[in-house]
């Protein structure tokens, strides 16, 4: 079982905004990427964050995220290069438009997830789960994570026990917080003054036996019971 924790992509870049591939390459936030942050800080804020580690990637785009949603902790960021964006090679920099039809990929909010795994020289989706397995053993106890898009996806697949399988059923996006503990992950959307959660329910046993079962609908019994308060005040 893993620790938990709570894991942020960095807000919109302008490549982002052109649709641009990144990798290893940089670009700074956008106004709206630093507005994303700082809704992760809104949302942030309502957490004791005192007994979380706090890693980053050591990209730019991740660090400058983490400078606003954790400015109240900014002397207790530490960065990894575990948490790096996929690498993606000869596309780094390449208008996604320029490598495939519209129609040709499953397009997600973080972009169609088949290209970051055909890239020509790129690191693929094999070596980034080996990575992120390699970063999610080494926690030693609750932490923060920010990040990006792919790797994001691929470390709460991966702390699901899912996989790289998993990583297309994970919801993504910019400006959320997701949080993970004990086999459920939340997506914590600030909106406004208030704070919509949605919870995702995965079992993380292998078997998927009649008690995991059972445990998994008590829990979204519980929530929807709860839910209907915080769909009316968004």
């Amino acid at each position: 079982m893993y620790p938990e924790i709570y894991v942020l992509r960095h807000g919109e870049t302008f490549w982002n905004s052109e649709g641009r591939m990144q990798g290893g390459l940089n670009s700074p936030l956008t106004p709206l990427g630093k507005e994303q942050a700082e809704r992760q800080a809104a949302i942030l804020s309502q957490i004791d964050l005192n007994r979380f580690a706090i890693l980053c990637s050591p990209q730019g785009r991740a660090f400058e995220t983490a400078a606003i949603a954790l400015a109240r902790q900014v002397d207790n960021i530490h960065t990894d290069p575990r948490l790096r964006e996929i690498e993606v090679g000869e596309w780094k920099g390449r208008l996604r438009s320029e490598l495939a039809s519209p129609d040709e990929f499953e397009e997600t909010p973080d972009g169609a997830l088949e290209l970051y795994e055909r890239a020509p020289g790129g690191e693929g989706f094999a070596a980034l789960e080996a990575r992120c397995i390699e970063f999610v053993s080494s926690l030693q106890g609750p932490s923060i994570l920010v990040t990006h898009g792919i790797t994001s996806r691929m470390l709460r697949s991966t702390v699901l026990g899912l996989g790289r399988d998993g990583m297309s059923k994970m919801p993504g996006g910019q400006g959320v917080v997701y949080h993970l503990k004990n086999g459920v992950q939340k997506e914590m959307v600030f909106c406004g003054h208030f704070q919509l959660v949605k919870q995702y329910f995965f079992l993380i046993k292998i078997n998927n036996n009649e008690k995991n079962i059972l445990f998994v609908r008590n829990i979204f019994a519980k929530y929807l019971r709860s839910s209907n308060t915080n769909t009316k005040n968004v």
